[in-house]
């Protein structure tokens, strides 16, 4: 078995380092030619990249559920739960274009950074308060402009499978852009790479699954920690029953 993962790993690692390589001219091209404010086509583009290095994997198996997206132009902050670095090419399966917030180190990282920056994703240094401000000021405009923006409130990746407790920040930005929150569940990517390892893990089905979006029109600022709770809850509760466990099995916030 150990030897079929590291073959499979490697074969995955080689033709992915290809297709990356290949998208990153795509994206450039695509760059020159898009006269969006926020980039939508190559974003959209970008996104692309991720669907087809989940087709490369043979041992990722995702299962997509849940609300469908009539209107791509019409944004939302959206938010998931985060369980390891595959889920942002799972996540990029879903059928719409929308800006990540991300830590300012990926933007950093040779060709990937490169092609986040084409896409205009937006950087975060989570050192520096005034560069969290200034990232949710552009994550606004990006809202303005009709496209989504995607922000994991836990901050990083869990480390043992349980939800972690989220910031206020992408309901913050919810609530002043008066745009609603749109939940979702990713389950089954935690193991898919593991930390610290170039290996994949053993072949997974992973769950990804589309909440009701939340409406945060009537709300204030006031309300964000309620709404931020209720989206959690809502989050813990779909993961919870994907493993047919108790919910508090699942809350990070509890010790154990």
């Amino acid at each position: 078995m150990n030897f079929l993962l590291y073959s499979l790993s490697l074969f995955v690692w080689i033709t992915t380092s290809i297709v990356i390589f290949f998208w990153l001219f795509l994206l450039a091209f695509s760059r020159l030619f898009d006269r969006d404010p926020v980039l939508y086509r190559t974003g959209f583009l970008f996104r692309k990249l991720g669907k087809t290095l989940t087709q490369i994997n043979p041992a990722w198996q995702l299962h997509i559920s849940g609300e469908k997206i009539s209107n791509p132009r019409n944004p939302y902050v959206v938010v998931c739960n985060h369980q390891s670095m595959a889920d942002i090419p799972l996540i990029s399966n879903l059928s719409w274009e929308m800006k990540w917030m991300a830590k300012e180190e990926l933007f950093k990282i040779p060709v990937i950074g490169w092609m986040m920056s084409l896409s205009g994703d937006i950087s975060v240094d989570r050192k520096n308060p005034r560069s969290g401000a200034l990232a949710l000021i552009k994550a606004q405009r990006v809202l303005e402009q009709r496209c989504s923006v995607m922000i994991f409130p836990e901050g990083t990746r869990t480390l043992d499978g349980r939800v972690r407790q989220f910031t206020d920040g992408a309901f913050h930005l919810a609530i002043k852009a008066k745009v609603p929150i749109l939940p979702l569940v990713i389950e089954g990517s935690r193991d898919c790479i593991p930390k610290h390892s170039w290996k994949f893990g053993k072949p997974s089905d992973i769950y990804l699954k589309v909440l009701p979006p939340v409406d945060t029109s009537s709300m204030t600022v006031k309300d964000a920690s309620i709404l931020r709770e209720n989206v959690r809850t809502s989050i813990m509760k779909k993961i919870a029953e994907w493993r047919s466990v108790p919910v508090e099995d699942v809350d990070g916030m509890i010790k154990k």
